[in-house]
């Protein structure tokens, strides 16, 4: 079993920065592609951001290109959301997750593509 724990949530204002943190208590974390997703109220989950395995390719929402940066630190066993130029529409719980497989040249991008998630995080950008 793989447990991933979100960190840096909370309360921002509209062109604000914030920075998620998700560790991951997988040994071989270098083995795992890691994603974020987010979930508005009342609202289904969406696809935020991914990082392949090898870190070789990263993938973004159309709506958080150029604002939001993925990341990853093999020897902390840790993923990173570096979120900038944040609005309104951002607000929502931001949940981390983890998928295996040897991506090359792509990586996952839908939900069911992942098999372990954290708890989740709310953020909040207010206008």
């Amino acid at each position: 079993q793989v447990y991933l724990v979100e960190s840096g949530g909370g309360l921002v204002q509209a062109g604000g920065s914030q920075r998620l943190s998700c560790a991951v208590s997988e040994l071989n974390f270098s083995r795992l592609n890691m994603g974020w997703f987010r979930q508005a109220p009342g609202k289904d989950r969406d696809f935020v951001a991914a990082i392949n395995w090898s870190e070789s390719n990263t993938g973004y929402a159309d709506s958080v290109r150029g604002r939001f940066t993925i990341s990853r630190d093999n020897d902390k066993n840790m993923a990173y959301l570096q979120m900038d130029s944040l609005e309104p529409e951002d607000t929502g719980v931001y949940y981390c997750a983890a998928a295996l497989g040897l991506y090359k040249g792509s990586y996952p991008r839908h939900g069911d593509q992942y098999t372990f998630w954290g708890q989740g995080t709310q953020v909040t950008v207010s206008s």
